[in-house]
């Protein structure tokens, strides 16, 4: 075992969950033993929001400007350990290092986010009658919790954590126990920054604390991020409790190519957004609706996809469960008359054989019925259906439940528009595969791809971890008693 087990950080200090039950935590790049993880139980949970509520004391009143001193502090340090960080992330994920790299800088880009939140949460102030005067201030809710999945170890908890915690909130993280290294390292660079004990902590665990986190009474809000089916159990139980709850679900991203795209510039881009992170993520390309005649831009995808090598700049799926999965997919879609023109299954990686890789797979004639159409893979793996319009492809598109993003392939700038005026997306790309915004704009999905009112990122996130404080003012008595009063 590489690293020591891992424990729970609670009040600034690492400890012990209660209870015994752990699990392994297996490395995707070779299959060997980084840690264990334990399983806590509600009492630890406990432990946890005592410890952020008596922070948040003190926290919630320290000045805006005191706390993103915090955050100056935090990105430096990220920047120092970036080697570092990326090796962690790519060790317990079984991302490339470049990918692992990419996740830590877009860390470093959101906690720069954060520290502009003063010039951000100023509030409003108007004399709305002669001597009484209105205002507002957004105000922190108290104890939150932020539920994060496997596929980005660092830069999901840097979707939350800083934005909640600069806006005065203490957090609970409960990390995937899949990857729950690099959250512990997190913690200890933000004490290192300086931020006080109990204003951070993280409880590992399975579904047991994520049930146990809806239903505290404690936490006051609840981000999550996972897949569609949990997102929606996750959204129910929270808000059953009354809770605020924003739930990031899967995806089902299209990719609309038309017979005017740039072919080396289109493949090269299809190519990316279908295998970068092994495809674990949720705005990767995983349908392509080719509008037309589009086959020497096919031939070219499957030039690019021909040149991604697992092992070397393809990393691992995160488990075996997944690598099954993901190729029984392939071989249905293959069962029931699809073509596999690049086939990545029954991958091995040389000194790595116990790694769980996937190689990049190109299938055609895919039917809009097929599970790998319809279906979120999680895979490096790309199904291309095909139409005669534009208009048949936006309706194979709107038919998908999920709304993360969709993107449209050309050079014709009024088709451009049409697709994304049309297109059922929170997030539309044109020539881009990956349409992620960038700060200040807020990353969020549509329909089945999200739960809850705004964003988790950029200023649509200042909403969701704060509340409106409305006060009026009265100075002058001689103004005398009038409606307002």
């Amino acid at each position: 075992m590489k690293y020591s087990p891992v424990q729970n950080y609670i009040n600034g200090k690492f400890v012990d969950a209660s209870g015994n039950r752990k699990l392994d935590v297996i490395s995707p790049l070779d299959g060997n033993l980084l840690s264990t993880v334990p399983m806590s139980s509600s009492k630890d949970l406990d432990n946890a929001v005592k410890a952020a509520k008596t922070a948040f004391r003190v926290w919630s009143r320290t000045p805006i400007k005191e706390r993103v001193q915090v955050f100056f502090r935090y990105k430096s340090l990220l920047e120092k350990h970036l080697k570092e960080l990326s090796e962690l992330v790519q060790e317990e994920n079984g991302k490339t290092y470049t990918e692992a790299t990419a996740e830590v800088e877009k860390s470093i880009e959101l906690t720069e986010f954060a520290c502009s939140l003063p010039q951000l949460v100023t509030g409003e102030i108007l004399e709305v009658s002669r001597g009484v005067e209105c205002r507002t201030e957004h105000v922190p809710l108290g104890v939150v919790s932020s539920i994060v999945p496997f596929n980005f170890p660092s830069m999901v908890p840097n979707w939350t954590l800083p934005n909640a915690i600069a806006l005065g909130n203490c957090m609970i993280m409960k990390p995937s126990e899949k990857v729950p290294l690099s959250c512990g390292r997190l913690a200890e660079l933000l004490k290192e920054a300086g931020l006080p004990d109990g204003v951070f902590n993280i409880v590992h665990g399975d579904v047991e604390i994520v049930d146990a986190i809806c239903d505290h009474p404690g936490i006051e809000a609840v981000s999550f991020v996972g897949s569609t089916k949990v997102a929606k159990l996750v959204y129910q139980r929270a808000t059953q409790h009354y809770k605020r709850c924003l739930a990031l679900g899967g995806a089902k991203n299209h990719l609309m190519v038309l017979p005017d795209a740039i072919p080396g510039m289109t493949a090269q881009n299809v190519a990316a957004s279908m295998s970068g992170c092994a495809g674990q993520r949720c705005m990767a390309a995983s349908a392509m609706i080719g509008v037309g005649n589009v086959d020497k831009i096919i031939d070219k995808i499957c030039e690019e996809a021909r040149k991604i090598i697992p092992g070397e700049n393809l990393g691992a799926v995160i488990n075996k469960a997944s690598q099954e999965r993901i190729e029984k997919y392939i071989t249905e879609a293959e069962q029931q008359g699809a073509k596999i023109l690049v086939d990545g299954r029954n991958t091995k990686v040389n000194g790595k054989e116990k790694g769980t890789y996937v190689g990049p797979t190109v299938i055609d004639h895919v039917t809009p019925g097929m599970a790998v159409a319809t279906e979120e893979i999680f895979g490096p793996v790309i199904s291309i259906m095909r139409t005669n319009t534009v208009d048949e492809a936006l309706a194979i598109e709107n038919a998908n439940p999920y709304g993360n993003a969709a993107s449209v392939f050309t050079q014709n700038g009024g088709m451009a528009r049409y697709i994304i005026e049309h297109a059922n997306a929170g997030m539309i790309g044109v020539n881009i595969g990956v349409p992620v915004p960038r700060e200040p704009f807020s990353f969020g999905g549509w329909n089945e791809s999200k739960f809850g009112v705004g964003d988790i990122t950029g200023k649509s996130s200042i909403e969701f971890w704060t509340k409106l404080k409305k006060s009026t003012t009265k100075w002058n008595p001689e103004a005398g008693v009038n409606w307002m009063s």
